[in-house]
């Protein structure tokens, strides 16, 4: 559309269907729609919540519901032919059984780490399916100071590599960390899943405590998510997705979300169910966020420093 007549149009975004609105379609509308499609009742085949939780999870990964809506459909004809064959015992398809009905999950969840790990960093990434968790790695070993990337990364996301490794090398004596490190030492950021193409900027914190974490020996809480861009000063801005990365963070069972300060009107779109079970910490410094995610070099498990924003959030409706 050109700019001078898009201009003149009110732009109306439609944002993917999140977990719980995808549960809600599909027992309110495909179950039934599916169910009389294939000729069967309730009482023949009946397809439990957990059944159709793992279909979302496991068997589908998109923005709607069109093969969620397929993967039923899938289920229920199974059904139907065994009830054409004469099996007139009642069918209940939970998610245990589901394997019989749909073959092997297509999709495996991202697993976070159970313990404390250097430079291991949870990321929250926005997808056209929703939002997901992605891992930060980053090492170090003898080297002349290369910064090496990998991970299938975007130009956005290597230039806030760069940046977050800068920010490090230029807070690392504050951190107790020898001040000629870089000569002596490379360090490798990875983020896994190389196959898939990442970009954006706000992985950056998460690159920065990946790298603060390995030079500093602190090992990262794993229950900890992260978003949020970097500077060269340290300053945290804002990102998007906010919603989306949320879900993600309580779906893969993390505690505490670190975001930037100016993203604590965007929770409102979060469902308050979703906000009284999560932590967030707003910040508006690299440091804050430090004090959050990172351990004690000992290994003790002392409560981490206050940032500026602390506990549980409740934003106004608008």
């Amino acid at each position: 559309i050109p700019p001078a007549l898009r201009d003149r149009m009110e732009v109306i975004d439609f944002p993917g269907y999140t977990e719980e609105e995808k549960m809600s379609i599909a027992k309110d509308h495909l179950l039934p729609k599916s169910l009389k499609n294939n000729g069967l009742t309730q009482e023949q085949c009946a397809l439990a919540d957990d059944a159709i939780r793992r279909i979302i999870r496991a068997y589908t990964r998109e923005a709607g519901v069109r093969n969620l809506e397929r993967e039923i459909s899938s289920v229920y004809r199974k059904c139907a032919r065994r009830v054409a064959e004469g099996d007139k015992e009642p069918k209940k398809v939970n998610a245990a059984v589901l394997p019989d009905y749909l073959g092997p999950e297509k999709f495996s969840e991202q697993e976070t780490e159970k313990e404390d790990r250097l430079g291991v960093v949870n990321g929250l990434a926005w997808t056209e399916a929703g939002g997901d968790i992605l891992q930060v790695e980053a090492t170090k070993m003898a080297g002349r100071g290369t910064l090496i990337l990998t991970g299938h990364l975007g130009q956005v996301m290597q230039e806030s590599a760069q940046a977050a490794y800068s920010y490090a090398r230029s807070v690392a004596t504050s951190f107790g960390v020898k001040d000629e490190f870089y000569r002596k030492s490379d360090i490798h950021v990875h983020a896994p899943a190389g196959a898939i193409p990442k970009d954006g900027p706000s992985a950056g914190v998460a690159m920065a405590i990946a790298i603060v974490s390995i030079l500093t020996g602190r090992p990262v809480r794993p229950d900890v998510a992260v978003t949020g861009e970097i500077t060269l000063r340290g300053r945290v801005l804002e990102i998007g997705g906010v919603k989306e990365k949320t879900l993600a963070a309580h779906r893969a069972g993390l505690s505490t979300v670190i975001m930037p300060n100016s993203n604590e009107k965007d929770l409102v779109d979060v469902p308050e169910s979703v906000r009284k079970q999560l932590k967030f910490v707003f910040v508006d410094d690299v440091r804050e966020a430090l004090a959050t995610a990172l351990r004690p070099a000992s290994g003790k498990t002392k409560p981490a420093a206050p940032a500026k924003r602390h506990a549980a959030h409740r934003p106004k409706k608008k």
